[in-house]
C-alpha cells in the first residue's frame, strides 16, 4: 500500500534538494537514451514474488513475472497473458486455462503447465501477505504441459480478478528450486530462497532484474528473450525518493522520467513546460473506523452512535482541507467503479441529524472517545490534518476526540490488540475485484474488520447478511454477481463501522518526452507500455 512523501509548503532549499538526490544521478538523459528514471518513496518489503506484498512490489512483480491472465487499460476487462483462452464450469469453482506455447521465461525455457502450479502452491503455502489470493484452492492439475485446471473448495467468480493480481506472476520452479525455493506445505519455514531473490529474477516479463540497492535503487533491464512485445525501453530505474518536493525537483530537472507520488499541492507547483500533469481518479481510499467492542469504551457505539459519528462528518469540507478539492466522496469501503457501487448513496454530512441520532441513543449530552492513527501522508493525505477536522466535526455534536498520531508499527499493535476506539487508514485494491474489500471490511466472522471491532467482546457488531449475500455474489457472474455486491455495499454502509472519507485523485506526473503512462488497478504503473520519445 502506497505511502506518499509529505506535503511541504515550500520547496527544499536547492543545496537540501542536491544533499538528497545529487550524487546518484545528474539527470534521466545522462543515464542514457533508453534508461527511463522514476522517482518514487519504494516500500519494497521483499523482491520474492510469493513474499513481498507492497505498492512498488506490484510494479516490480508485474515487469518481471507475467500472469495467466491481465487487466486491459479500462482496469475492469479481464484479457489473455500466458493462457490464451480459459473455461470456467457452471458453478464457478472449476478453472481451466491454456497456455500459449510460445511462451518462455528469460533464460528461454518454456513455461509449463508445472510452474503454474508450483508458483501458486508457494504462495500458498508462504503463509505471507498475498498468499490469501490461493485461498479455497483445493488442487492444480496438470494433464499435459500446456493445460492448468484449478479447484475451489466454493463458489469464486473473481477467481479470475484475483489472478490479474502481479503475486499470482509464475516463477520458473526448476531455476527458483536451484536456489532454495519449494512449495511444501511447510515452505513458509523451510523455503530459504528470498536472500536470492534480491538480486535475481526467474520470471518470464519484459523485464528482469538488473540489481537492487535499498533504499536506493531498483533497476531492471529489458528481458531481451520475451516471448511478446519487447519492452521499449532498454531499463528502467527506480530511484528512492522520500517526498513529494524532492520528486517534483527531480522530475522539472530532468534527474527523472515520471514521478509517482506528486500530491495535489505540489503538483500546483510545478511549472516546468517540459512535465506533464494529469489528475485522474484513483481506486485508493481514505476511511474513519470505530470500533464497538473496544475495550473500556465510555457509552456503547450503538448502530445509531456510530450513524451519528456518520453524519457528523464534513466530507466535503474534509476533502477541501486536505487534498484542495482533488477528491472524490465514497460510499462504502469498495472503491468507485468496482462491482455493485453504481448508484450507492453518497455519504451526507447532516449536524441535526447526527445531534437527533445521539439524542435517540441517550448520548446528547457527548462523551470522549480515544483516536490512534498512523502518523503518515497517503495518496496525498495528512493523516493528522484530516483527523483534526474529524475532531471539529464532532466537537460540533459533543464527541470529543482524544487524538494520537503514532507510527505505523505501533498503530498495528494497538489495533490488533485490544481495538481502538477511533481510527484512521487507508486502502488499495490488489485485484480488480469487490469481495476483497467485503473479505476485509465486512461484518463476518473472522474478518479483519470484524476482529478489529471488537466483534468476540460484542457479537452485535456481526452482520450474517452479508455472509449469505457474498455467497450468492461468489457463485454468480455479471449483472447478478453485481447486483448481490451492490446489496453487501448497502449492508456494510449500514454497519457503519467503516466510514469512507475521500478517495483521493491520483496525481501522474512525466516528462512530456515519456509515453504510456498509465494508472492501473492491478499494476499500479505498466512498465512494459512505457517508451521515450
Amino acid at each position: 500500500m502506497a505511502l506518499t512523501g509529505s506535503v511541504f509548503a515550500v520547496a527544499l532549499a536547492a543545496g537540501g534538494w542536491l544533499a538528497q538526490t545529487g550524487g546518484i544521478i545528474a539527470s534521466a538523459e545522462a543515464a542514457g537514451s533508453d534508461t527511463l528514471v522514476i522517482a518514487r518513496d519504494m516500500d519494497l518489503d521483499s523482491l520474492d514474488p510469493a513474499r513481498a506484498f507492497c505498492d512498488t512490489c506490484q510494479i516490480y512483480i508485474s515487469s518481471v513475472y507475467q500472469r495467466l491472465v491481465d487487466l486491459a487499460p479500462d482496469n475492469k476487462t479481464i484479457v489473455p497473458a500466458l493462457a490464451t483462452k480459459w473455461e470456467i464450469n457452471a458453478d464457478q469453482t472449476q478453472f481451466t486455462f491454456h497456455l500459449d506455447p510460445k511462451a518462455t521465461f528469460s533464460d528461454g525455457s518454456p513455461v509449463e503447465a508445472k510452474d503454474v502450479k508450483w508458483s501458486w502452491l508457494r504462495l500458498k503455502h508462504m503463509k505471507s501477505g498475498p498468499s490469501f489470493m490461493m485461498d479455497g484452492v483445493t488442487a492444480i492439475e496438470t494433464p499435459d504441459a500446456h493445460t492448468v485446471v484449478v479447484k475451489l473448495d466454493a463458489p469464486n467468480s473473481e477467481f479470475l480478478g484475483v489472478l490479474t493480481a502481479p503475486y499470482t506472476g509464475v516463477t520458473n520452479s526448476d531455476v527458483a528450486m536451484q536456489h532454495g525455493a519449494n512449495d511444501s506445505d511447510k515452505a513458509d519455514s523451510t523455503d530459504t530462497a528470498e536472500s536470492w531473490f534480491l538480486q535475481n529474477s526467474a520470471g518470464g516479463g519484459p523485464f528482469v532484474l538488473e540489481s537492487y540497492r535499498p533504499n536506493d535503487e531498483l533497476r531492471l533491464k529489458r528481458n531481451d528473450n520475451y516471448w511478446g512485445k519487447k519492452a521499449a525501453v532498454g531499463e528502467i530505474v527506480i530511484k528512492q525518493t522520500k517526498d513529494a518536493v524532492s520528486q517534483a525537483q527531480m522530475l522539472e530537472s530532468g534527474a527523472a522520467d515520471i514521478a509517482m507520488q506528486i500530491d495535489p499541492d505540489t503538483a500546483k507547483n510545478i511549472s516546468s513546460g517540459d512535465v506533464v500533469i494529469k489528475t485522474v481518479p484513483s481506486f485508493n481510499f481514505v476511511y474513519v473506523a470505530v470500533s464497538p467492542g473496544a475495550k473500556n469504551l465510555p457509552v456503547k457505539l450503538t448502530p445509531k452512535v456510530r450513524e451519528a459519528i456518520g453524519y457528523a462528518i464534513d466530507y466535503e469540507g474534509t476533502i477541501n482541507l486536505t487534498l484542495g478539492g482533488d477528491g472524490n466522496l465514497q460510499p462504502a469501503p469498495i472503491p468507485n467503479g468496482f462491482p455493485g457501487t453504481d448508484n450507492l448513496p453518497m455519504p451526507v454530512h447532516d449536524v441535526a441529524k447526527a445531534e437527533a441520532l445521539l439524542k435517540e441513543a441517550g448520548v446528547a449530552d457527548g462523551f470522549t472517545l480515544d483516536a490512534y492513527f498512523p502518523n503518515i501522508n497517503v495518496y496525498g493525505v495528512d493523516l493528522s490534518t484530516m483527523m483534526q477536522k474529524v475532531q471539529q466535526d464532532l466537537s460540533k455534536v459533543k464527541i470529543k476526540l482524544n487524538l494520537n498520531p503514532v507510527t505505523f508499527s505501533v498503530w498495528r499493535e494497538h489495533i490488533n490488540g485490544d481495538g481502538i476506539p477511533v481510527t484512521a487508514v487507508f486502502y488499495a485494491p490488489d485485484y480488480y475485484g469487490s469481495g476483497q474489500y467485503v473479505q476485509y471490511f465486512a461484518m463476518m466472522k473472522g474478518t479483519a474488520w470484524s476482529k478489529r471491532a471488537g466483534a468476540a467482546n460484542d457479537p452485535s457488531v456481526l452482520n450474517p447478511k452479508e455472509g449469505d449475500l457474498l455467497a450468492k455474489a461468489l457463485a454468480a457472474s455479471g449483472d447478478k454477481r453485481d447486483g448481490y455486491f451492490h446489496e453487501i455495499a448497502l449492508e456494510i454502509i449500514k454497519d457503519r463501522v467503516i466510514i469512507p472519507v475521500v478517495s483521493p485523485q491520483l496525481v501522474l506526473a512525466y516528462r512530456k518526452n515519456v509515453e504510456g503512462v498509465r494508472y492501473s488497478a492491478c499494476c499500479n504503473l505498466p512498465t512494459a507500455e512505457l517508451s521515450l520519445k
